[in-house]
């Protein structure tokens, strides 16, 4: 039986341990990404410095599940 979801993409397969250890890296250097952004790049997306540097702190696996996928 195979689990079918809305998302094709996050269907489980054979390859699940280095999904999720792409999923993770991809995370941890888009958080990496918005530390580095100055203020006025930060202003642009709408976020000030300190929710940057508190989203940056964030542990990997606290991520929004459409990132994960």
């Amino acid at each position: 039986m195979t689990l079918m979801t809305a998302n094709r993409s996050c269907a489980p397969s054979r390859f699940s341990l280095l999904r999720v250890l792409t999923s993770a890296h991809g995370t941890w250097r888009q958080r990496q990404t918005l530390r580095a952004l100055d203020a006025d790049a930060l202003k642009d997306i709408g976020i000030s410095k300190s929710e940057a540097q508190a989203e940056a702190k964030r542990p990997l696996w606290d991520a929004p599940e459409t990132w994960r996928c």
